[in-house]
């Protein structure tokens, strides 16, 4: 094998890589998909439509407009760092941070006063529920855990030089994951809150 075919080797890998990175990200976010959804079917299993009365409907109402909110901020800072301006990603993922952590403090409001709701261990007639709620919010909160992980690894990796118009993949990986936390969202506050 020559030189030129090592180098013509080394450019396959070059724009084969990225294809392969798309494909595998895209085929953990449809296990992850599959995840949510087996425990979305569970609560209608276990409890059907109840509902009890004393959700807290105002709290989660604004924290799913809080996260709904961080997804434009999130793809403001990916559509900055594509044209190089890293003073407009750093700005949009800050706030896109600090609203993913504002949600959180939300979900540990929401997960307070569920147990006083349905008391761990206790047999009440809301069992099922209870155990909906408590498993689906503590499943998505892991989820804006790790995506607020990864937002932060590419802020960290931005503010040291890293990332351009010409090679941006973390950061839209990172981005697409809270778009697709945020849809899991989407999903579950209706399944909990309004049916």
């Amino acid at each position: 094998m020559g030189y030129g075919s090592h180098e013509s080797a080394i450019l396959d890998m070059e724009t084969i890589q990225p294809k392969a990175n798309r494909v595998g990200f895209w085929m953990f976010l449809a296990s992850e998909t599959f995840l949510f959804a087996a425990f979305l079917t569970t609560r209608y299993v276990l409890s059907g439509t109840i509902k009890p009365d004393h959700l807290n409907q105002e709290l989660s109402l604004l924290i799913t407009m809080v996260l709904l909110l961080s997804s434009i901020s999130a793809y403001a800072a990916e559509i900055a760092i594509s044209h190089d301006d890293r003073k407009g990603f750093m700005r949009y993922m800050s706030i896109t941070v600090l609203m993913g952590l504002i949600f959180m403090g939300g979900v540990v409001l929401e997960w307070r006063e569920g147990q006083e709701f349905f008391p761990l261990g206790s047999l009440t007639e809301g069992v099922n529920y209870a155990a909906s709620f408590f498993l689906l919010i503590g499943l998505h909160a892991f989820h804006v855990v790790t995506g607020l992980i990864a937002l932060l690894i590419v802020m960290s990796l931005a503010a040291k030089g890293h990332y351009g118009s010409h090679d941006y993949w973390a950061v839209e990986g990172s981005v697409k994951y809270w778009h697709f936390v945020d849809l899991a969202w989407v999903i579950i506050y209706p399944t909990l809150y309004l049916f």
